[in-house]
């Protein structure tokens, strides 16, 4: 049982903001979550390219930008409001109700676990889905905001402030994007929602 009683929190409907980034993502993923509020009822889960062969340091390093407790993902997680949880290297991510689910990374297809976790996210979470597109190369993260725009979620990118912007452009180009700011102002945008 969530901490805060309310009953958005005890029946796990409280949102689940999927926050996606490849290249220079690391910069965009501290501003976001510097600016969160430690009490946004959200529960956060950063989705990142990672080299499937190599620890991640992406939880100490979030962690050092917010009070709110930063976790690697592990499977069949049950996720919290106010936790930012963190996908591991070399795994792929869905969402099955309030649990986290891991899979190995597929090998010999193109590699799209953002795509991947927006989707679950879309289907699962419903109207409680955010989804957000920061800097990285290439298109994933376009398909998976669709899915959330359609299912009556909220989605944003960041603007040309992303190092790589073709991750961001393409979910804008796309037209199912929100909300297009830098990433400390979808972080303040997110606490006022």
């Amino acid at each position: 049982r969530a901490v805060g009683g309310g009953t958005d929190e005890i029946d796990g409907a409280f949102p689940v903001v999927g926050i996606g980034a490849s290249a220079g993502g690391l910069e965009a993923f501290t501003a976001l979550i510097a600016v969160l509020a430690v009490d946004t009822g959200m529960a956060f889960v950063a989705v990142s390219h990672l080299d499937p062969t190599h620890a991640s340091g992406l939880s100490d390093i979030l962690a050092r930008s917010t009070p709110m407790p930063v976790i690697e993902i592990l499977d069949g997680q049950v996720i919290a409001p106010n936790t930012i949880y963190v996908l591991p290297p070399g795994r792929d991510l869905t969402i099955e109700g309030t649990r986290l689910v891991l899979q190995p990374r597929a090998a010999g297809v193109l590699h799209r676990p953002i795509d991947l976790f927006f989707r679950s996210l879309a289907e699962e979470r419903r109207h409680h889905a955010i989804g957000v597109v920061l800097s990285g190369t290439a298109t994933d993260g376009t398909l998976g905001v669709r899915a959330i725009k359609g299912a009556g979620g909220i989605t944003f990118a960041q603007d040309d402030s992303a190092r790589q912007t073709s991750m961001p452009h393409s979910a804008i180009a796309d037209g199912f994007v929100d909300f297009v700011l830098p990433p400390h102002a979808i972080g303040a945008e997110l606490v006022r929602i």
